[in-house]
This record gives structure tokens, C-alpha cells and sequence, in this order.
């Protein structure tokens, strides 16, 4: 799965949609990396991975702390 910047889609979506699927295929175990990783690998903005993040919340997906974003039932 990758992310098109022209595509429908809002790239927050785009990039929550990706991490869910990571998630899902076990990529991810206990925690989702850092903003500054999904930066550096995606070259968004900071408020696009808050915003991705932030709908992995409401999807209840995630739970974040001051430690880090933890996979729910994994914190």
C-alpha cells in the first residue's frame, strides 16, 4: 500500500488507512513509530501524522501517551 498525493483521498486518511494495515499484517506489535519516522519515510507535514494518528484514536486503534502511540490492548 502506498499513498497518492493526487488521489480522492486525504492524505491523513491515506497514511491511518496504511498504518491500520501494518497494524493488522502484524508489522507493528507493540507501539506505531514515531511522527519523526512517518516523516522521514512519508515526507509529510506533522499535522498530517496528528491528524492520521488522531483517527487511528477514534478508530479505536490506538491509544497514545507521553511514552509513545501504543496498539490498543498492547500498552
Amino acid at each position: 500500500m502506498t499513498l497518492d498525493p493526487d488521489g480522492m483521498t486525504p492524505m491523513y486518511v491515506q497514511l491511518a488507512d496504511l498504518i491500520a494495515a501494518r497494524i493488522s499484517a502484524g508489522e507493528y506489535r507493540r507501539r506505531i513509530p514515531s511522527e519523526e519516522t512517518f516523516r522521514q519515510e512519508f515526507g509529510l507535514a506533522r499535522q498530517t501524522i496528528r491528524k492520521a494518528i488522531a483517527l487511528l484514536r477514534d478508530r479505536d486503534l490506538v491509544v497514545t501517551s507521553r511514552r509513545g502511540t501504543w496498539i490498543k490492548g498492547q500498552e
